[in-house]
């Protein structure tokens, strides 16, 4: 009897190993499939990542392309403006230097009317192209826009208030072209 039992309980044991067997490699396609789409879905997901951030440096670029290209339009001329400028302060620097009995004189109005068109005429061109001159006189001094150049004691003045101006400052657009070079009040001794 015993030698039965064993016999019964063999291909019990046998068909329970059996149906595991058939389960496991029933179940193992699905497990296996279960994680190759999880790990194609992450794929994805990275690929998606990478192509936005592509994306997005794609852009920053354009942008920082077009700003630059923006700028050189805008700056273009800064150099050659400089130059210009010497030509605008010996103009100014001429003009001055009439005296108001030439200025009436008819000899010389026509040369003097000549000189004050071109004056006139070279701030229009700067104005068009977005040179400015820097306001000084009277007011605070501004590193970023003036160059001190001497100090002079005053009693009625501010301390650091430009009260001369020795040559004209200019802006093109929001840049310092050339800074003014001042005079600036100290305290009186």
């Amino acid at each position: 009897m015993e030698q039965n039992e064993t016999t019964a309980a063999e291909p019990a044991a046998t068909n329970d190993s059996e149906v595991l067997r058939e389960a496991t490699a029933e179940a193992a396609p699905e497990v296996a499939e279960h994680d190759r789409v999880s790990a194609l879905e992450s794929e994805l997901a990275d690929a998606r990542r990478q192509v936005l951030y592509a994306q997005a440096e794609v852009q920053n670029v354009r942008r920082r392309a077009e700003k630059e290209a923006a700028d050189a339009r805008t700056y273009a001329a800064t150099a050659f403006a400089r130059d210009v400028l010497s030509v605008a302060d010996n103009l100014t620097r001429a003009l001055a230097a009439i005296p108001e009995s030439l200025r009436e004189d008819d000899k010389f109005k026509g040369l003097v009317t000549g000189l004050d068109a071109t004056g006139r005429e070279l701030d229009s061109i700067f104005a068009r192209h977005g040179i400015s001159r820097i306001v000084s006189v009277g007011e605070s001094l501004d590193p970023n826009r003036h160059q001190a150049m001497f100090e002079v004691p005053s009693a009625e003045t501010a301390p650091g208030t430009i009260v001369q101006e020795v040559q004209a400052g200019y802006m093109i657009r929001e840049r310092l072209l050339r800074p003014a070079l001042v005079g600036v009040a100290k305290a009186a001794e």
